[in-house]
């Protein structure tokens, strides 16, 4: 799903979560944060390459927006350390241990943490095979689920017309 997406899910969820319990502000900021940082973390090599010289802000922006196998030419580290990140951010069996890990230490970051599942749980669905999928098991394997890819135009409207709907509703309850 796109960052924005992920984003507003998130923040929905909060939102609707504060409606049976409190939510402060700073959690649901958090949540949301959690939600769109695997979308963002993984862009971290690319920006080193980026701001270092070698690379420009056209190739970064390329990177950000490419579809499969029309990535921009970078160095091989570039595009290595780009996807393991995107891998590890994206599997269950890493989020696992890291959320019992930071839940056990401080059980207020669990919310916060749920939106990093979110963005898991809804990459793997709307991810397919040819379109990034989600390598859940990593680092067992970076086979991902064949799912919808999120970029098709109508699920996408489907998603923002969802969106809308559910901010809707919210706010008249």
């Amino acid at each position: 799903m796109d960052i924005l997406a992920h984003g507003l899910w998130a923040g929905l969820g909060a939102r609707a979560l504060a409606r049976r319990r409190p939510v402060p502000p700073r959690i649901a900021i958090a949540v949301v944060v959690m939600a769109v940082l695997p979308d963002l973390i993984h862009l971290l090599p690319v920006l080193a390459w980026t701001l270092g010289g070698a690379g420009t802000a056209a190739e970064l922006w390329r990177y950000a927006i490419a579809l499969p196998g029309q990535e921009p030419g970078m160095p091989e580290w570039v595009g290595t350390a780009a996807h393991h990140l995107h891998c590890s951010l994206h599997s269950g069996l890493l989020a696992l241990p890291v959320t019992l890990v930071l839940w056990r230490w401080r059980a207020g970051l669990g919310l916060p943490l749920a939106g990093w599942w979110s963005h898991i749980l809804i990459d793997v669905l709307t991810h397919s095979s040819e379109y990034y999928p989600s390598p859940v098991l990593y680092p067992l394997t970076y086979r991902g689920f064949d799912g919808l890819a999120w970029n098709t135009p109508w699920f996408m409207a489907a998603n923002y017309a969802a969106l809308a709907c559910c901010a809707a509703w919210l706010r008249r309850r």
